[in-house]
């Protein structure tokens, strides 16, 4: 075996999100995660349906190579096909640039510390030292990480620029792909396709040639590839992601901190211990990375960034009594987060609009806080997306309530809504049961409220009346949410029953 230099050091990857739990205390539900730079939701092109046609030739190899997956990156990039290089994630093609420009006795350039580590990994794993003498190989990040700046590039060639957050800066090198200039992508950012572990690199026709001769016979997943395609009919809208960025930083300074700008999807806060306030975050369910001199935090959404700065602001520690919750088939795939004990904050977005609204009134009226993210099979109507929606948010709520000791077991509610008038009742006691009467059903109410009740076991006995479908539906779930706020209050009995406690 070739011995590696003493001074090398793997790359360091995170703890797991079970581990870190074990550390502070808390249940893995409890943990969110703002090191890895990565959307907090998969987007909808992700859904299972999307790896059908893989899974049908997955007993194949990609012969002839990857012609379709190149066709499209090359016309989302603006180059040509034979311009194109994937490989397993950035990471696999910033080792690939290394072993194929640099080799023992070489000198490698990488950006100065606070960097992206592997550059170092790279070059040294390539037999080559780290330095600015004489380089065969330059490397560059861009924006870069962890600080989110877009450093000037260098003039050096043969030059590797490292855009693994490209589409949130919007600048890029590719025009100077035929002057000696490589520029690395991946999907793992703004696509959201972390774990498909594919990306790619955009080089002259002859460096690109030269580099797939240096790989691995099919390099990459043909599902991890079905993934990408998917992706790519539908690129991601960064908007909303710089949108929240900006307020997230806004409120940090708010709490005395001094985010620096960034040109990417996290920001990065200059603090003099960041170990200590990486550790009281964790206590409270919150995951930064400690690097640099500070941490980087992960721009996530609304919901879990708000969730970082209680902690950051000292909040108590989050509650007990909430779940995240995923549930996955082969028409939908659904994120739900849910918090008993909350505020009326609602969010359900799966693109089944009626029931999208129920959900959303039900959750409301229930003084719950509920996001649900995720899509499904809509195109082909609503019983799917609605269905899985119903199972995901009673699984969720299953899971919030625990062994159920404590609560009030019993609620009812009576909801009058313009001509229609709903009458709920609810048991968590732990039995599954429902009788649903609906006078009017727009098409899957009752179904829905069917679905909610077996997955979170509960019984659920439901009486609305009226003219509207729309009305009637809606005054039902009102009616449920209300009965549901009084039946998973804190009261400190013990589920009472002639059974014993359940």
């Amino acid at each position: 075996m070739r011995s590696l230099p003493a001074s090398f050091r793997p790359y360091d990857w995170a703890p797991s999100t079970e581990e870190l739990a074990l550390r502070a205390g808390l249940d893995p539900v409890e943990i969110v995660r703002f090191d890895g730079n990565v959307p907090p939701l998969p987007l909808p092109s992700s859904r299972p349906g999307a790896l059908a046609a893989a899974l049908a030739t997955i007993n194949t190899y990609p012969h002839g190579g990857y012609p379709l997956i190149n066709q499209e990156i090359a016309a989302y990039a603006g180059v040509e096909p034979e311009n194109v290089v994937l490989g397993a994630g950035a990471d696999d093609l910033i080792l690939l640039c290394a072993r194929t420009f640099a080799g023992p006795g070489d000198l490698v350039a990488v950006p100065p510390d606070p960097t992206y580590p592997l550059f170092r990994v790279a070059a040294e794993l390539a037999g080559a030292a780290v330095g600015n003498g004489a380089p065969v190989l330059t490397f560059c990040c861009r924006p870069g990480n962890p600080l989110g700046d877009l450093p000037p590039l260098p003039d050096a060639r043969p030059l590797v620029v490292d855009e693994a957050y490209f589409e949130y800066a919007g600048e890029s090198a590719v025009g100077l792909i035929d002057d000696g200039v490589v520029v690395i992508r991946t999907f793992s950012k703004a696509f959201a396709l972390a774990g498909a572990r594919i990306g790619y690199l955009l080089a002259a026709r002859d460096i690109a040639a030269e580099l797939r001769a240096h790989q691995a016979p099919a390099p990459v997943s043909t599902l991890s590839v079905a993934l990408a395609l998917a992706a790519l009919r539908t690129p991601p809208d960064v908007g909303p992601v710089l949108e929240e960025r900006e307020r997230l930083a806004a409120k940090l300074r708010v709490l005395g901190y001094a985010p620096l700008e960034s040109h990417a999807n996290f920001l990065f806060l200059p603090v003099p211990e960041p170990e200590a306030l990486a550790e009281q975050l964790l206590e409270r369910g919150c995951v930064v990375r400690v690097t640099g001199g500070g941490v980087r935090i992960t721009v996530r959404d609304y919901e879990d960034d708000d969730l970082l700065l209680a902690a950051l602001a000292g909040a108590c520690a989050p509650q007990s009594r909430r779940a995240r919750h995923v549930r996955a088939t082969a028409e939908t795939a659904l994120r739900v987060r849910l918090e008993l004990d909350g505020s009326g904050r609602v969010r359900v977005a799966t693109g089944a609009g009626l029931y999208d609204h129920l959900f959303e009134q039900l959750a409301f009226h229930g003084g719950l806080d509920l996001v649900v993210d995720g899509s499904g099979d809509w195109e082909t109507g609503d019983h799917h997306t609605a269905e899985d929606t119903a199972i995901a948010f009673g699984e969720a709520l299953d899971q919030a309530l625990g062994d159920r000791r404590g609560i009030a077991r019993y609620g009812s509610a009576v909801v009058p809504m313009d001509d229609a008038l709903a009458r709920a009742a609810v048991d968590l006691g732990g039995r599954r049961g429902a009788e649903i009467s609906l006078a009017e059903d727009p098409g899957l109410a009752r179904h829905a409220l069917e679905s909610l009740a077996q997955a979170a076991r509960m019984t659920l006995h439901v009486e609305a009346t009226g003219r509207d479908p729309h009305h009637v539906a809606e005054a039902a779930c009102k009616a449920v949410g209300r009965a549901l706020r009084e039946a998973v209050r804190r009261d400190g009995s013990e589920l009472p029953s002639t059974k014993g406690v359940l």
